[in-house]
């Protein structure tokens, strides 16, 4: 027979479940705790310098870009609280540029350059940066030329304008061709009127993961995608402070030169210009001499072929023959299949050249009514057709009464001998020697 619990015994059960209890709760509710409470963000504070505007007597500081040590989430927070300014926000009047072709070439590829690595391949982007720098240019606080604006300050290894000019990214990251065609097509509209208009009269941007040193002291005005622009407050962001007049003179810039022809400097335009010259030349198939002059040819010229290429052509064409006569045509319907030539294809001739050693003549010449030559001995003649009628070469008496006429022969021309006369060089013409008078003749006398 067993014996019951006893009485102690059974406060002792309840103690232990009550510390049970107490342990698990001790453990789940400090991890619900954990689990359900909201995350814990630390803030890097942002440090705005005190806005200041600028009088109108004054002008506005242009200051190498400078970023607040902030994480991306906390400058994106920041520029968030940024109010949008509530002023109007008038569009820029359209900018053309005024200069020559070599000018416009250098301001259009600097300003490509400009929306293509600022913004990507992006048009909405493109537009907008291309806008700030034609704000810029016009601004008194900018340089004048739209090669200086987008290359400002690129001499420093930091602080430069735009970030793509001193950071290295020109030589480390190349786009695609098309790409860069596209931000040329971008650059020449905006270059010829095409005005963007939500950013207004913008003269800064940045990206929202950064917050620049100047934001304080500018107005936002407008936002495109993840770009935020600028104007200066008071009056220099005002229309009337864009009126100085942009400069058609753009500098060369050497850091385009991988993408640009209007940026290589002399010397290395003029070798790549040679390097092609020479292949197209090289590449070209020689034609046949005529049938019946073997150093005599009659050729269609390359359409593709730049015309300075025509003297290596001719050169290769004649091989080390002493003597050779090149006449070539741009258009094959105007290259005649004989070696007679009536005015009209000579008048349409295109490029000749003659070779004759023992006279030590060596002679190219463009038609430069189709090409432009800088020298313009290098241009081809118009020629003098004389004509030339057949008759006696004595004199022709004619008897009336009481008088004798004398008809001289009629004067002729007569080339000076040498090389076979290229077709479309004018030469003298020499005239007989005077006629003397036959003693016999008389005045009827």
């Amino acid at each position: 027979m067993t014996n019951p619990p006893t009485l102690t015994a059974r406060p002792r059960r309840g103690l232990y479940l009550l510390l049970a209890l107490v342990s698990i709760a001790a453990i789940v509710l400090p991890l619900l705790v954990v689990l359900r409470a909201p995350p814990i963000t630390y803030r890097r504070p942002v440090h705005p310098l005190p806005q200041r505007v600028v009088p109108k007597a004054e002008l506005p500081p242009v200051e190498p870009v400078a970023f607040q040590d902030l994480d991306p989430d906390d400058a994106r927070a920041f520029n968030a609280t940024v109010p949008f300014s509530t002023d109007p926000n008038p569009a820029a009047r359209p900018f053309r540029f005024i200069g020559t072709d070599e000018q416009r070439a250098r301001a259009i590829d600097c300003l490509a350059a400009g929306v293509l690595y600022e913004a990507g391949d992006d048009p909405d982007g493109q537009r907008a940066v291309a806008q700030v720098v034609l704000n810029r240019a016009r601004h008194p606080a900018f340089p004048k030329t739209i090669c200086g604006v987008v290359f400002q300050g690129a001499e420093r290894s930091t602080g430069c304008q735009f970030t793509f000019t001193c950071d290295g990214a020109l030589a480390s990251h190349h786009w695609s061709d098309a790409a860069w065609e596209r931000a040329r097509a971008m650059a020449t509209a905006a270059l010829s009127g095409s005005v963007y208009k939500p950013v207004g009269y913008a003269t800064h941007y940045h990206t929202d993961w950064v917050v620049p040193y100047w934001q304080s002291s500018l107005d936002k005005i407008a936002a495109v995608h993840t770009h935020l622009f600028f104007r200066w407050t008071g009056w220099w962001g005002t229309p009337p402070a864009f009126n100085r007049h942009v400069s058609p003179d753009e500098p060369t810039i050497a850091q385009l030169a991988a993408y640009s022809d209007a940026h290589k400097t002399a010397e290395a335009l003029a070798a790549a210009t040679d390097a092609a010259v020479e292949a197209a030349a090289q590449g070209a198939a020689l034609p046949p001499a005529l049938p019946t002059d073997a150093n005599s040819f009659l050729i269609t010229l390359d359409p593709h072929m730049p015309p300075d290429a025509y003297p290596l052509l001719a050169a290769r064409t004649c091989g080390d023959r002493p003597y050779c006569k090149i006449m070539a045509w741009s258009s094959k319907a105007k290259t005649p299949t004989a070696p007679s030539l009536p005015p009209t294809q000579i008048a349409s001739m295109s490029f000749s050249y003659l070779r004759d050693r023992s006279r030590n003549y060596d002679k190219a010449l463009w038609n430069c009514t189709e090409f432009k030559r800088s020298d313009y001995n290098q241009c081809m003649k118009l020629q003098v057709l004389v004509p030339v009628t057949r008759q006696a070469d004595s004199f022709k008496l004619e008897s009336l009464p009481g008088t004798t006429k004398i008809t001289p022969p009629p004067l002729t021309a007569t080339l000076k001998p040498g090389p076979d006369p290229l077709s479309g060089v004018r030469r003298k013409a020499e005239l007989p020697a005077p006629v003397k008078m036959p003693a016999s003749v008389t005045d009827g006398r």
